[in-house]
């Protein structure tokens, strides 16, 4: 079993142009993951001088690259209780933020001839009680009887059975919109894309100071590999440890990097791999420690979830793995012992309100806060502040929103054991 993820493990390498960094470009971007990606492409194709900045030596291997690969749309949150708490109209032009998110990815896919296996199946969201399932029902008909999304449908115990192979589910919410990708082979192509745009793409390059030159939005990048300067910069880091606190303390204080780990199997075989899952959709089951699962295009099924309220890590991955094994043999139990071939962990950037958040501070724009749904949002978003920052404000969906620092966080999740307990707790209550 590979503590790789399985995403970069089997997709080309991408190998990048750019040498020596630039003295002055138009825009910096902190961070070469989806949303870094998106915005050099974007911004590049409008003419800009684009630098990005990644700590790592390679693009796209934090949570970009470190997912379950699903591109899914619907909220993090209960559509109903986000409407009760801030008005209809917001939460439907919310909601249908993931809806624009699965069509941004499916764009630049088509645009630029990405070969990373797009489906858009749909995403079935799967109650493994009695009581989850009239929670479902409820919730559907209300995104139905606020004109949110029609294209939701409620299937029974029945239903799911001759799709999933698994006697856990007693029915489930179909997302008809949501799709699945390669994340690796995606990220390759998004990367090579926004090279040939003319983005200049370097790694090695940590940003470890910010120094703000001015009132205004030019700022000096004290990088690892020497200095930048920038007319724009978007930071672009989600729930990265990368440099100085000083410097990016302001986003600690209000991201939590939470752990999701994952298995993949060994392929199973068309035919196997058909029956276990036949309609070859997104899966999610309800709970606070849930699971998420799919196939993948040699057959393989990709098995996550939260199984420990920790930071991934090389011990704490190995410990993940053992914990999604059971939990996969408690679903599938037909696979048996089935081989993992891979078991990693990423970080989720978990916000407060389990919402993204993108704006301008200090005369730095930044876009982060996806809370476990970014593979979609992150590429959107990127393509979003593209256009934010050539003038258009409105073309960001979470402008005007107020992001307070979460009390007594200061970077470090101290209190994620206590999180997982509370969670633990309140799955086993119903």
């Amino acid at each position: 079993m590979k503590l790789d993820s399985y995403w970069t493990n089997s997709a080309p390498v991408f190998a990048s142009g750019a040498h020596d960094l630039p003295a002055q470009v138009d825009v910096a971007i902190i961070g070469g993951g989806f949303t870094g990606l998106s915005a050099a492409l974007a911004l590049a194709r409008r003419g800009a001088k684009v630098a990005v900045l990644e700590a790592g030596t390679h693009v796209a291997a934090e949570a970009s690259g470190r997912n379950g690969g699903h591109v899914n749309n619907g909220l993090a949150v209960d559509y109903a209780e986000l409407a009760t708490k801030v008005g209809v109209a917001r939460a439907r032009s919310w909601y249908n933020a993931f809806d624009d998110a699965v069509d941004s990815v499916a764009r630049v896919i088509e645009e630029e001839q990405i070969d990373c296996d797009f489906l858009r199946h749909g995403k079935l969201k799967l109650a493994t009680r009695p009581s989850q399932m009239e929670a479902l029902q409820r919730s559907a008909q209300r995104l139905i009887d606020d004109g949110v999304d029609r294209d939701v449908d409620i299937l029974s115990a029945d239903q799911v059975r001759a799709e999933v192979q698994s006697e856990r589910f007693h029915g489930g919410m179909l997302y008809k919109r949501s799709g699945q990708m390669h994340m690796g082979r995606f990220a390759h192509g998004l990367a090579t894309a926004a090279q040939r745009a003319g983005a200049q793409i370097h790694t090695s390059a940590e940003v470890q100071r910010i120094e703000r030159l001015g009132s205004g939005h030019v700022h000096r990048l004290h990088t690892a590999r020497g200095s930048v300067t920038a007319q724009q910069v978007l930071l672009a880091t989600g729930a990265s440890r990368h440099g100085s606190y000083r410097s990016f303390g302001w986003l600690r204080r209000r991201i939590v990097p939470i752990g999701s780990f994952i298995v993949v199997t060994e392929p199973l075989g068309a035919e196997r791999a058909k029956a276990l899952l036949a309609a070859q959709r997104t899966y999610v089951t309800v709970a606070n420690i849930h699971h998420y699962f799919r196939l993948t295009a040699d057959h393989r099924l990709v098995f996550g979830g939260r199984a420990r309220f920790a930071i991934s890590s090389p011990q704490s991955d190995a410990a993940s793995g053992e914990i999604l094994r059971a939990g996969l043999a408690q679903t599938f139990p037909q696979l048996g012992a089935v081989r993992l071939d891979y078991c990693w962990g990423g970080l989720v950037d978990m916000t407060q309100d389990r919402l993204p958040h993108a704006g301008e501070r200090d005369g730095l724009y930044y876009a982060m806060g996806y809370s476990g749904h970014g593979t979609q949002m992150s590429v959107h978003m990127g393509q979003r502040m593209a256009a934010v920052m050539n003038g258009d404000a409105s073309a960001n969906p979470w402008r005007e929103r107020d992001w307070p620092a979460i009390p007594g966080h200061f970077g470090s999740p101290w209190f994620l054991p206590a999180i997982g307990l509370y969670y633990t707790l309140k799955d086993k209550l119903g």
